[in-house]
């Protein structure tokens, strides 16, 4: 099933964010500069705002919301050293993702 929003396409987004200490939150959304834009703001009282999370260091994009949510899952079960393994790999410098949305 392909999903639509007013006639377009919507990606499913799982995604890391951390801050300096990199300290890391595995998340899914059907729209990743909205989220990441209420992570940096601290929207949502709980873990992501009390550890200040203000870039957003790895993501992957789905078209199916099944198989992004099956994806969370599988990084939720990483141990941390494994996911800050992938969000290195893919993006060495450590460096804000959305910087420029």
């Amino acid at each position: 099933m392909r999903w639509t929003a007013g006639g377009s396409l919507v990606e499913f987004s799982v995604y890391i964010v951390s801050n300096a200490s990199m300290t890391l939150y595995v998340g899914m959304t059907n729209d990743i500069e909205r989220r990441v834009a209420e992570h940096k703001v601290k929207e949502t009282r709980g873990f992501t705002s009390r550890y200040h999370f203000d870039r957003l260091v790895w993501f992957e994009n789905f078209s199916e919301p099944e198989d992004a949510i099956a994806r969370e899952k599988e990084l939720k079960g990483w141990s941390r050293a494994r996911k800050l393994a992938l969000a290195k790999l893919a993006n060495p410098e450590w460096e804000d993702l959305s910087r420029d949305w």
